[in-house]
């Protein structure tokens, strides 16, 4: 998989990402960092923030190499497994990003429970 191949299936879109549209993504990631770590709400709250966190900072990375996801269904997944073309992520940490997106998906539509151990991953 390259970005150029998922760019001719539309995984991805052409963009010109802007330094203030960089700017307000990394502003946003650092608000949701904060807030995954403020002990006295859920797991399941701390999770979802930490997890913003992280589809954001795999859009900048995806915007900086001149891409955005396209508008259908999978971009999360898409973002994720585009992050050793756009940042080298090594394999091993982006399985642990995968797993997280897996449970992410639980969460959110089937009511499965986000315990500590996932929000402190």
């Amino acid at each position: 998989m390259t970005l150029q191949n998922l760019l001719q299936t539309g995984q991805l879109k052409k963009h010109e990402a802007t330094a203030e549209e960089i700017r307000t993504l990394l502003g946003a990631v650092r608000r949701n960092l904060a807030d995954a770590e403020v002990a006295a709400i859920s797991f399941e709250t701390r999770f979802d923030a930490a997890y913003k966190a992280i589809m954001r900072l795999s859009l900048v990375a995806l915007m900086a190499n001149g891409f955005r996801p396209g508008s259908g269904a999978g971009h999360h997944m898409t973002m994720i497994q585009t992050l050793p073309k756009t940042i080298g992520l090594e394999n091993r940490r982006l399985v642990v990003l995968d797993a997280l997106r897996r449970k992410r998906n639980v969460a959110d539509y089937l009511g499965g429970y986000v315990d500590q151990s996932a929000a402190e991953t």
